[in-house]
């Protein structure tokens, strides 16, 4: 009698054992990509193009959260998100180096060539624009420090003893960065850093001022449908200096490294995925591209890396490098799911 009960009994655990096991499977199967979008449009972007992958290609749920960029990246370290298709990593070197060495990110190579960012006026300002019979405003403006003696020319109409910078969101680290350039290049007494709000904001001041042929002073930076319209220069900057940047900010910045970047954990569970990802490679054009597309014809972000995927069917084809998969996703293509 003893040996039946002990017999059942293992029986009995041997099949929770096997629902416990088998149950962890399933959740780990089921489990949805998270993506984190931060608010500019590119990496919105890029996230519906890999998200379309992944979900018909790898046959994955893929989901979307929208998070401030420190957030959102502390998210993926943590392990709560998945992926982000863009991490600006010098705008966050001090973060990025430690979750890096304490190997809870990973980093999957660049999703378009090194970015340039810093602070635009439109070109007309400079030069002038004959066919729009505007007349060069600054003809001498072409280093930051020669905005000290245009100040006037970008003034601030809620502040009119100081000329305005239309600097990033509060929400985006560059903010802090540019009201620190400010200091660092003596123009504190002339200048102060504007919050737009948002990047829809900050894009609507620029081309608002552009069709009006107004001065317009802004940080902005690339692959942007702005940048790829409007006739945009950047002005010169101290070379970039990784001690002096560290110290006041007193530098252009870097060529910024736009990377792919995944959570460890994530990335050890779906080698295929992974593999894929690190092969995603695009251009600035081919961005400036499809976002142009999203803004133009005022769609989504879905939308458009739908549109993107059947124009460079053989650029996504070369990431998946799977005959299968590629039959998945392009039957979904086609099918317009």
């Amino acid at each position: 009698m003893k040996v039946k009960k002990s017999f059942t009994r293992l029986i009995i655990l041997a099949v929770v054992l096997c629902v416990a096991f088998w149950g962890s499977i399933a959740l780990a199967v089921d489990k949805p990509v998270m993506f984190v979008d931060f608010s500019w449009d590119s990496v919105q972007f890029h996230n519906r193009v890999a998200g379309f992958l992944m979900k018909h290609g790898y046959d994955k749920d893929v989901k979307y959260t929208f998070a401030e960029s420190m957030p959102g990246l502390l998210g993926v370290e943590r392990g709560d998100i998945d992926v982000t298709m863009e991490l600006w990593a010098d705008n966050v070197f001090e973060w990025y180096e430690k979750a890096r060495a304490d190997g809870s990110i990973l980093t999957l190579g660049k999703v378009f060539p090194d970015a340039p960012q810093g602070w635009y006026v439109p070109t007309y300002v400079i030069e002038g624009d004959k066919e729009r019979g505007i007349e060069p405003m600054a003809p001498d403006l072409k280093t930051v420090d020669d905005l000290k003696k245009y100040w006037k020319l970008f003034k601030d109409p809620e502040n009119p003893d100081k000329g305005r910078l239309y600097n990033g969101p509060s929400g985006w680290v560059v903010s802090s960065h540019n009201t620190a350039k400010i200091d660092a290049y003596g123009l504190s007494d002339t200048y102060m850093a504007f919050d737009p709000g948002s990047q829809s904001a900050l894009a609507a001041a620029i081309v608002g001022a552009y069709e009006k042929g107004n001065p317009i002073l802004a940080y902005y930076w690339e692959p942007t449908p702005i940048m790829g319209k409007l006739k945009m220069t950047m002005l010169e900057e101290p070379p970039y200096n990784e001690e002096l940047f560290k110290k006041n900010r007193g530098c252009a910045y870097v060529a910024s490294k736009v990377l792919k970047l995944v959570n460890a954990e994530f990335a050890q569970e779906n080698p295929e995925m992974i593999s894929m990802l690190e092969r995603y490679s695009t251009t600035l054009a081919m961005t400036n591209e499809g976002l142009a597309y999203m803004k133009d014809n005022n769609v989504t972000a879905e939308e458009s890396a739908r549109w993107f995927l059947q124009k460079y069917d053989k650029e996504w084809k070369s990431w998946v490098a799977d005959e299968n998969r590629i039959a998945k996703i392009d039957a979904a293509l086609k099918e317009g799911n």
